[in-house]
């Protein structure tokens, strides 16, 4: 599970370069495409390998449209609960929407417009754990020659 929580956190950093350079960058014409994440990121997008894969695991039968309703609140559970946290720890959320004027946030924590984001986030992770659980002992067996 470690490897995969490694490989969450760093598939998750990757992405939200990505995802903040297209969102932030292009519209403003910023043909430079900067992108930003933050290091509280790291193992926050780590927890997919122990929160998101069990869920993954039991919701499998479930129709695509109840999986993508479940991803969209359990990501966004997951984004209030940790920007709260960073708060509490530190005194400010990284991404607190309020302060920087995002037009559907709900609080500092969460946006309305998100939660399709993560219903569409959520279902394309499934074939990338099934990928992932499959090439873990690939990975373990290079690592420690097991």
């Amino acid at each position: 599970m470690w490897i995969r929580f490694v490989l969450y956190g760093l598939g998750g950093w990757c992405g939200e370069v990505l995802f903040t350079a297209v969102t932030e960058s292009a519209p403003q014409h910023d043909w430079r495409l900067v992108g930003t994440t933050y290091l509280w990121m790291f193992p926050i997008y780590g927890l997919l390998a122990i929160l998101y894969e069990p869920v993954h695991d039991l919701i499998r039968d479930v129709p695509w449209w109840g999986r993508a309703l479940i991803w969209s609140l359990g990501f966004t559970a997951v984004e209030l609960t940790t920007g709260w946290l960073i708060k509490k720890g530190n005194g400010r959320c990284p991404w607190d929407y309020v302060a920087a004027g995002k037009r559907f946030a709900i609080n500092p924590y969460i946006r309305w417009d998100f939660f399709i984001v993560w219903a569409v986030i959520g279902l394309a992770l499934e074939p990338v754990h099934d990928f992932l659980v499959r090439l873990t002992p690939a990975i373990e067996a290079a690592l420690w020659g097991m």
